[in-house]
């Protein structure tokens, strides 16, 4: 799809991501006082709340295919999550979306620390400028301490004769909340038919993930149904944040390929729903969550 570019009423921003989560979020006492829109502080017995979301943003374009990041900004605001996992993110990527930073414009504008995972890095069109890349990212009100860009399988699409093999994009990080770290993983599976590399980055998810402790929460476009043979490993560890809806496509939408999910010892989920918009060309879910400290 062509994406028609509406020019934003906010200049672009130029800073890096990882420096403008770092000045421009909330400070760290603000952080640790957030009320969660799950309910209340928590506490060691009831859990720890916290709302999180994931949402494939499409370049910015909404499902009209015009660019427009003021829209996409007002559906963010009006998750009100804690921690949100976006995936088809352009820095620097082309004139689709305007050669910007779009992780990083999310960032300043939501007021929320960010950390950007790309899948491709490509040299920049011109010696000196940006690197052109496309990846994956996460946004949190709670202090980012750690993060990680993770290798999976994957079938690359700027290649045009690709071949499985290992390749960035599976980002991780680990956010503290209310002194409990928590690692949060957001991905974006391979959108092809055949299942096959599916099978593979599954497979290369569960690994990456058992080498964590902890409440774990993964978010993100997985490509599949929640019945889909390629998926059913990952609920032997993990609970599907089910919001009874489905999310794409985001105009009359007709099956659910983007997934909340969640720890089965670590945390549970208190509801889960997908808002309407029409923002971008997937729909968001969103879940309220309890997390266990132990």
């Amino acid at each position: 799809m062509s994406l028609r570019r509406r020019s934003s009423r906010t200049p672009q921003l130029l800073l890096a991501a990882s420096l403008l989560g770092a000045l421009l979020a909330p400070p760290a006492a603000a952080t640790s006082a957030h009320r969660s829109p799950a309910g209340g502080t928590g506490g060691a017995d009831g859990g720890l709340p916290l709302r999180v979301a994931t949402y494939n943003i499409h370049a910015g374009a909404g499902m009209d295919g015009v660019f427009d990041l003021d829209r996409q900004t007002a559906e963010l605001l009006s998750l009100n999550a804690d921690v949100i996992g976006l995936q088809e993110v352009d820095r620097h990527w082309g004139s689709r979306s305007e050669w910007r930073d779009l992780a990083g414009e999310l960032a300043r504008r939501l007021r929320m620390h960010v950390s950007f995972a790309p899948i491709y890095s490509l040299d920049p069109a011109e010696p000196g400028g940006p690197r052109a890349e496309y990846g994956v990212a996460v946004l949190s009100r709670h202090r980012i301490v750690s993060a990680e860009n993770h290798e999976i399988t994957r079938l690359s699409t700027q290649d045009p004769n690709p071949v499985p093999a290992p390749a960035p994009g599976f980002g991780e990080v680990v956010v503290r909340v209310r002194g409990l770290p928590v690692h949060v993983y957001v991905t974006h599976l391979d959108y092809r038919p055949d299942p096959a590399v599916r099978i593979a980055q599954v497979a290369d998810t569960r690994r990456i993930m058992a080498e964590d402790r902890g409440p774990k929460i993964l978010l993100g476009d997985l490509n599949a149904e929640p019945a889909a043979p390629e998926l059913a490993p990952l609920w032997r560890e993990l609970t599907d944040a089910d919001p009874g809806a489905p999310t794409f496509p985001a105009q009359d939408p007709v099956k659910r390929i983007d997934f909340v999910t969640v720890s089965r010892d670590r945390a549970g989920v208190r509801r889960a729903w997908v808002p309407e918009s029409l923002a971008s060309d997937h729909r968001a879910v969103v879940a309220d969550l309890l997390l266990r400290r132990r």
